[in-house]
């Protein structure tokens, strides 16, 4: 299986209550393999909402900070015109590039640096209602194995982020402490949605 991330490039470049506790900024946890220099992250081999072929590459990695690189093809006008709001962004006819992505993977979670909105995306012992600085909120929690994921069922959290920016109306993350980022779903301006299933070419042990 492959993964993850330029789904978090299209995230990042498209870009409560007292009750509520703030889940806070520190991502601590061990290195994880996922973001281990080589590593690749992939979508479906469909085409979703005009967009296919997505792939990642960590290229560097630095005081825990993995940097990715990620192409796909893209035909779909309004998420090129999305991306090409992002300054590492390359379009050259569908063939779309996007380089410099930084992101902090660990056993306790994932954390975005640079590229989309910084902070913490998800933490694997979350709770609902957890809520983190980066505008993202933890809406669901499963108690059973019932994500469907490749050939499986997983157990996953669910966040929700308020994105509001260049078309982008609300992002969701469905993650696993095993396989990390498992899902992404788009919510445009215009009420259209575009959701990916997101893969690793490792794991978590």
């Amino acid at each position: 299986m492959k993964s993850k991330l330029f789904l978090f490039l299209l995230s990042g470049a498209m870009m409560f209550s007292a009750c509520k506790k703030d889940s806070g900024t520190v991502l601590g946890g061990d290195q994880s393999p996922m973001g281990e220099v080589g590593e690749t992250v992939s979508s479906t081999s469909a085409t979703v909402q005009g967009v296919s072929g997505i792939t990642a590459t960590v290229v560097e990695l630095e005081d825990g900070v993995s940097s990715f690189t990620g192409t796909a093809t893209i035909s779909n006008s309004t998420i090129k015109t999305i991306l090409a709001n992002h300054p590492l962004t390359t379009i050259n006819g569908n063939s779309v590039t996007v380089s410099g992505i930084e992101m902090k993977i660990t056993t306790e979670g994932i954390e975005s640096v640079t590229g989309l909105a910084p902070g913490i995306i998800v933490k694997y012992d979350a709770q609902v209602g957890d809520r983190y600085d980066s505008n993202r909120e933890v809406i669901s929690r499963s108690e059973d194995n019932d994500y469907p994921y490749g050939f499986m069922d997983i157990k996953v959290i669910e966040v929700e982020e308020n994105t509001n920016k260049f078309g982008v109306k609300k992002t969701k993350y469905w993650a696993n402490h095993r396989f990390g980022l498992v899902g992404i779903e788009f919510t445009f301006d215009d009420n259209s949605t575009a959701k990916f299933p997101v893969y690793s070419s490792t794991e978590n042990e």
